[in-house]
C-alpha cells in the first residue's frame, strides 16, 4: 500500500495539480470540516459506489485518523484502482478546511 503524508497533499494543491481525494469518514464526520476539493464516499458505502470512480485516475484516500483511508486503500486496489493513503488522515491535516 502506498502512502502520502498530509504536507505532500497539501503542496499538490497548493501548487494546483489535479489530485483526486475520496473522505471516507461518515457524512456527520464530514460536515465538521473536510478538504474542499474532497468527495465523501463513507467507508461502508464505497463497494456500492466504486464504479464512480476511473480506474485511470489515481486516488488519494482520507479518513479521521487513516486506519479507515488504508482499509479503503487495500480495498480498492484490489479491484484495479490506483490508490494512496493520506496518513495520519484529518487528525495530522493542517490545510485548510471547508
Amino acid at each position: 500500500m502506498k502512502n502520502i503524508s498530509p504536507e505532500e497533499v497539501l503542496n499538490m494543491i497548493d501548487e494546483g495539480k489535479e489530485i483526486n481525494i475520496i473522505d471516507v469518514r461518515q457524512p456527520e464526520e464530514v460536515a465538521a470540516g473536510k478538504i474542499s476539493i474532497a468527495q465523501n464516499i463513507p467507508l461502508g458505502l464505497l463497494e456500492f459506489r466504486m464504479n464512480e470512480l476511473d480506474k485511470n485516475l489515481e486516488y488519494i484516500m482520507v479518513c479521521h485518523a487513516g486506519v479507515r483511508s488504508a482499509q479503503a486503500t487495500m480495498f480498492l486496489e484490489d479491484q484495479g484502482y490506483k490508490v494512496v493513503n493520506m496518513d495520519g488522515g484529518m487528525l495530522a491535516w493542517d490545510g485548510p478546511i471547508e
